[in-house]
């Protein structure tokens, strides 16, 4: 799997600058940055403070808020200065991603208050990417960063935004720069980084379509497995998500989450909706484990996790999970986990568990 970090964040700094330093002779105080409201040089400046902040965030471990400090440029700092800078807080970026473990998140606000070193990695490629197009447009520079470090970035914080032919078209359209044709124009977006729900033992991490992608194809998603994991449920479950998020219908918090141990790090299976709740508040939960994995009570706590996580969604009357007549194993699951036995048919046994509004 191609992952997002330190050398992406390189390529999209290294390109920018490339492009930007054939125009320091200009005035960029009197260029305005495209469609914003900052000029060219302000904008250069705040593709700085976005890598240094989210080198930051990481490296400072930060889970509550944003680190309290901002960098300043020094009076009379000309543009070649300024590229200087971008390219010194790119490379702090770079190494902070390198040298933070996976399983480390820091604080972020939207929309679940919480990153990864991919999703700060694809932040700040986004940052560099889409206030470039805005220096270049008001400078009258042509701009086009390769198309798969933009596809890239629209599978790991853009989950919800339906693949183009056209990645760099897309991402415009995405961060509201550009119109696609049957697409409504973009008047407000957010990074969508990826949900983590803590268990007791486990975190259940949702999946990108990039790690979809990657399962699908046989591979581990970006994650360390148990021995025989990925099973093959969960490389199934990868495929349906990618199927929705090709088809622009992928609703990232009721996709398709791996169970990870906090003790090593390592998956230890696959669990997720579904779809979305249906008109009457239902949602379905399907799941499996790597058999090196099953035995110590796994599947039971992330059930119970994930079904509780449902239920306190406004939207949410009920849970269900079905199974086999022959699976006594996955019967004691669910039964562990709170669900009731409320129907079946020749080939499974359905199960529910209600929430307060069910």
């Amino acid at each position: 799997m191609r992952s997002m970090g330190g050398e992406q964040v390189e390529e999209a700094v290294a390109g920018a600058v490339a492009l930007l330093r054939t125009a320091t002779d200009r005035d960029w105080e009197a260029a305005p940055a495209g469609q914003l409201e900052w000029s060219c040089r302000n904008t250069a400046e705040h593709i700085a403070s976005d890598l240094i902040a989210y080198a930051g965030q990481l490296a400072g471990r930060a889970t509550e808020a944003y680190v309290p400090f901002e960098i300043t440029l020094d009076d009379g700092t000309d543009n070649e200065g300024v590229l200087h800078v971008i390219e010194t807080t790119g490379a702090l970026l770079a190494a902070t991603l390198r040298t933070t473990p996976r399983e480390i998140r820091a604080f972020h606000p939207y929309p679940f208050r919480s990153a990864n070193r991919e999703g700060f990695a694809a932040m700040g490629v986004t940052e560099v990417l889409a206030h470039t197009q805005d220096i270049a447009e008001g400078l009258g520079l042509a701009y086009e960063p390769p198309a798969e470090l933009c596809a890239d970035v629209l599978a790991r914080i853009f989950p919800h935004v339906r693949p183009g032919a056209d990645p760099w078209r897309t991402l415009l359209w995405a961060t509201g720069r550009g119109e696609l044709p049957g697409r409504a124009p973009v008047t407000e977006w957010r990074w969508r980084n990826n949900l983590v729900i803590e268990a007791e033992r486990l975190t259940l991490q949702g999946v990108t379509p990039a790690a979809a992608t990657d399962l699908a194809a046989g591979g581990d998603g970006g994650f360390e497995w148990v021995e025989g994991g990925p099973f093959q449920g969960t490389r199934d479950a990868a495929g349906m998500l990618l199927k929705a998020y090709e088809a622009g219908v992928h609703r990232p918090e009721w996709g398709v989450f791996a169970l990870v141990r906090r003790e090593d790090g390592r998956a230890v299976g696959g669990m997720g909706f579904h779809g979305a709740p249906d008109e009457d508040g239902r949602v379905e939960i399907g799941y499996d484990l790597a058999e090196a994995a099953r035995g110590h009570g796994y599947a039971t706590e992330g059930l119970r996790a994930l079904s509780a996580w449902a239920l306190a969604r406004e939207e949410v009357t009920s849970v269900f999970a079905t199974t086999e007549h022959a699976n006594l194993a996955s019967q004691a699951v669910i039964v562990r986990a709170g669900f009731t036995r409320v129907a079946g048919d020749e080939e499974q046994l359905a199960y529910e568990l209600r929430g307060p509004r069910g």
